[in-house]
Parts: C-alpha cells; structure tokens; sequence
C-alpha cells in the first residue's frame, strides 16, 4: 500500500470518529433539555405519591405533621414548643399520662421518616399556632402539658367568649371549682394578639406576718357609735395602750386589696351581705359596718331589719339580727343570730320555760327562709358548743326529728362537726339555684384565757403586741373542723384562726366597764381591731 493510500484511509477513519463523537454529543445535549423540560413540567405531578420527592399529598397531611413526630424527633421538638416540657407543669402524674395518651394516639397511623422530618421543619413553624389551636378545641378536657399551653387554652376560650360578650376578656368564677377564687396576670397572646388574663395560682391570705401601720386605724373607736357596741368600743374604757389598732396584716408573697367603704359598695351594688353565727360574727358585723362608714355617723342609711324578720320580740331585750341599707347603691349589710348554726325550736311554744330541739342535721331556718336574698353569706360557729350552754338554754340534740339516741354523736365535740358539716354541705347543695351566691364559713376565732376560764380566774393581761414579725407558714387550717367541712364543697374557708392566735394583746381583756371583779374577756375583741382584718380577707376573696 502507498504512502498516498495510507494517509487517506486515516483521514476518512478520523472523519467517521468525528462523525460518532458529533451524534453523541447532539443525544447528550437532547436528553439534556428533554430531562429539565420533564422536571419542571406540571406533568411530574401525576406520578405515583412515593416518587413525589416525599411533597405531602392533602392539607390534612401538613396540619397532622407537628403532632405525628417520631419519638426523637419530640425530643427536639418540646424545646420549641409547650406541648410536652412536663417539667414546667404542676399537674399530677395521672394528668400527665393523659396527655400522653392523646399525643400517642394523634401520632398512631401516621409515620413519618427522618428524611421527612427534615422536609417539613418549615411546614412545622408555619403551622404550629393552628396545631396548638385544634389540640386545645379537640381535646378541651386534657389538662395542658405547660404554663403556655395554659394561656393558650384560656386564650381561645377568651376570644370565644368574646363574640357573646361584647369583646370583653372575663373569666368567671364559678360554684364547682371552690379553689378559683385566684388573681389575674396579663399576659399576650401569642396567636390573636388580644390580651388575656391567665390565672395563677390564688394569694393564702392565711399566711404571713403582723406589721406596724401608721395609717390605722381605719376608724375610730370613740365616733362609730352608730354601729359599734359600747362594751367592744375599748377606746371608751379603762385601756390606755392602743398599739394594737396600728398592727395590719401582710398576706405572704402576695398583697391584700385595700379596703375603701366606696369601693365596697359599688362591688356590692344591688346586694346583700349576711353574717350568720355567734356574738364573734356580730362583733365582725358591727366592724364592717364602721368600715364601710369609716366610723362616722350617717343618717342616711336605712333600718330594713324587718324586712328580714328582725323584730324585738314581746318582752325580749332586743332582736335576733340588724339589717341596714346604703341607699346610694342598695348595698345591705345584715347579721343573724345562730350561735349554733343549726335549726334550734321550741318544743312547747306556749311554755316560756320549754326546752328547744336542736337540729344538727337542720341548717338555720333564718338560711332557709331568706337565702335567695342573699349575695355575700358568711358563717361561723365554736364557741358555746359547750355543756354550761347547752343545759342553760336547754338545748336538747334531734337527729332526723327525734331526740338523739347517738352515743357517739352526743359528745359535744362531734356534735359540733357534724352540725358545721351538715350546714356547709347544705349550703353548697343551694348554690346552683342561686347564681351569684358566694359562701364562706369563717374558722374559729381563738381564745386567750390564762390560769382558768372566762368564770374561774382566766387572764390575757399581755397588751403590747408580740406578734410583730412573726410568719404564719402553714398550709393547712389550724381549725381542723372548718377545713375540712369546706373540702369538696362550693363553700370557701374564711380562715383566720393562726393569724387571730398570735393577737393575745388586742382582747377586752379586764378594762371592760361592766365586768366583775377577777372577771376577763379573752375571747371577744377590742374595735377597732382584729376582726377589721377578717373583713380585710373577706372583701380581698369577694
């Protein structure tokens, strides 16, 4: 072969090579654009769910997907959100298995894959404000897993009150939960942007200290004769320290409203307050009435006793209660006699001398004839539950109508407990027919005899107060009976008694102008004094 024929040959093989090379580029360079036309056609979304680089298929989908995360990825998830941080609630544990529960079942049937996860952490934040909405509206019944989720819940359920209730944010109390009478923080809403009011949990105005106040008395006990009994009025006898008046009372870790008559009045607009008990709950009575006055006379207000049946008997001294009215807001303010806070009738009415059956399982007939005119109603009994009392007004124990046969039941002490259990439950089983109906039972107002009793020689002769400083930290009622007669009922405790046992010095004691020789008053009070500061708690928990 030539060298000619040669060189021809090579360049005919390179021209076919070039021809090849050229093909494959042109198939290349096709497959190219007909690839990146196919993927961005709108035809890619007729593939099978599972080819659809992990896009979620319906709406649904994306609003399950918060709540339906594997075990780990909830872990990174409570950080950011309030649904499972349980170490910040202050629910029980059957509470919080609750809520477990729910969040298992929201997750049951839904699997979502690590991969997944990470295409979804956008949807997440987008959608967590109407997760945490739909788990609230479906579920309202759980208890929330953390503070946040509690003002969510209270929020929506604000805004849903709002449409009925002119747009305004309220939350009211209500006679099944006995434990809301709480105080209100504002707080945002993260979702709405309105302003809510969440509840915390409720001031223990049980618990604190005794301090010193230069602004008390809130009145005077030498111009509110209007109101205040002499033989209370201790600035009108014998005494000449008065540094018990100026002690005011400071609720721990949390401050009491300050009591103002007007303030009072317009709260109690178009109501009635009833004291209903012994000679400590009048003494309350006539204290509230100097409060509300400031201890000044007013002539303005009304005598509406018998309106209420508080009438002088024929031959009596005086009648069984006082009721007056502010006119200015139709405000009354009554008290009733019920030493015992049961039913007490005579057994004879045409005999002076008759004895009286008395009803432990009966409340006061005065609460069953006037309750419906009723707002504010506070009870308490104690301290004539005793032999001498009993046998001197010949008092005789029914049970179910009939004298009492009940061994056990006849010891004074039980008898006492199941005559406040039975009228505090009676009371909490009328609620529901008064709306608006707020109960209190006060616990027992201590006393102070020294060496004796009232009769044998007893003294509370201390009159500088020793209280100051000292903290009242307890929990629980230093008045067994009444904490737990209000357990489980619309009733709440008015309680008083550890803070009141610490005031040895603010008694009558022995400047009384009409007590015998040796004779002392250590169990009602001086006025102005402590029981001020039981109508302070009162109108705080009103």
């Amino acid at each position: 072969m030539t060298p000619l024929h040669r060189n021809r040959m090579k360049r005919g093989a390179l021209r076919r090579k070039a021809r090849d090379i050229s093909v494959v580029l042109v198939v290349l360079v096709c497959a190219t654009v007909g690839i990146w036309t196919w993927d961005t056609s709108p035809t890619s979304a007729f593939l099978p769910p599972e080819t659809r680089f992990l896009k979620l298929e319906t709406e649904e989908e994306v609003k399950r997907i918060p709540t339906a995360l594997n075990t780990e990825s909830k872990k990174s998830y409570s950080s950011a959100t309030p649904f499972v941080n349980k170490e910040e609630t202050n629910e029980d544990s059957t509470d919080n298995k609750d809520t477990e529960e729910y969040e298992e079942k929201q997750v049951e049937g839904v699997n979502v894959s690590k991969t997944h996860q990470g295409m979804t952490s956008i949807i997440e934040e987008k959608r967590l404000e109407q997760v945490e909405h739909e788990v609230l509206v479906s579920e309202p019944n759980k208890t929330p897993t953390s503070e946040e989720t509690k003002l969510k819940q209270v929020n929506h359920e604000v805004t849903a009150s709002e449409d009925e209730r002119t747009k305004t944010t309220h939350i009211e109390e209500t006679h099944s939960d006995p434990e809301r009478n709480e105080q209100f923080v504002a707080k945002k809403d993260d979702v709405s942007t309105s302003t809510a009011r969440i509840p915390i949990q409720a001031c223990n105005y049980a618990k604190g200290k005794w301090v010193v106040d230069n602004h008390r008395p809130l009145y005077s006990g030498s111009h509110c004769k209007q109101w205040l009994a002499s033989m209370w009025a201790c600035r009108l006898m014998q005494r000449t320290d008065f540094a018990f008046e100026r002690l005011r009372w400071q609720p721990k870790d949390c401050s009491m409203e300050e009591f103002e008559g007007s303030k009072f009045l317009r709260r109690m607009q178009n109501k009635t307050l009833a004291f209903v008990g012994d000679s400590l709950g009048r003494q309350q009575f006539q204290s509230m009435m100097c409060m509300i006055t400031g201890g000044k006379e007013r002539l303005d207000v009304l005598d509406v006793g018998p309106e209420f049946g508080f009438v002088t008997p024929e031959g009596g001294g005086r009648p069984n209660g006082w009721a007056y009215r502010f006119p200015e807001t139709n405000t009354t303010v009554l008290y009733h006699w019920s030493s015992t806070l049961c039913d007490i009738q005579p057994l004879n009415i045409s005999d002076p001398l008759t004895e009286h059956a008395m009803h432990l399982d009966r409340p006061p007939a005065f609460l069953r004839q006037y309750l419906h005119k009723i707002d504010v109603l506070v009870m308490n009994t104690g301290h004539h539950w005793n032999r001498g009392k009993l046998n001197g007004n010949r008092w005789v124990m029914h049970l179910n109508g009939v004298p009492n046969t009940n061994k056990k039941l006849a010891a004074l002490g039980n008898a006492k407990n199941f005559t406040i259990h039975s009228t505090v439950s009676w009371v909490s089983s009328q609620l529901p027919h008064h709306q608006g109906l707020k109960a209190f039972y006060r616990s027992l107002s201590p006393r102070h005899f020294v060496g004796g009793e009232w009769n044998t020689g007893g003294s509370c002769n201390n009159t500088t107060p020793m209280s100051i400083g000292k903290e009242v930290l307890q929990e629980e009622s230093s008045d067994y009976s009444a904490g737990h007669a209000v357990k489980g009922t619309g009733v709440k405790l008015l309680d008083i008694t550890a803070l009141s046992h610490i005031r040895d010095e603010g008694h009558i004691s022995r400047f009384s102008l009409t007590a015998s020789k040796g004779v002392q008053d250590c169990l009602h009070w001086c006025l102005p004094g402590v029981p001020d500061t039981w109508n302070e708690i009162l109108f705080a928990m009103m």
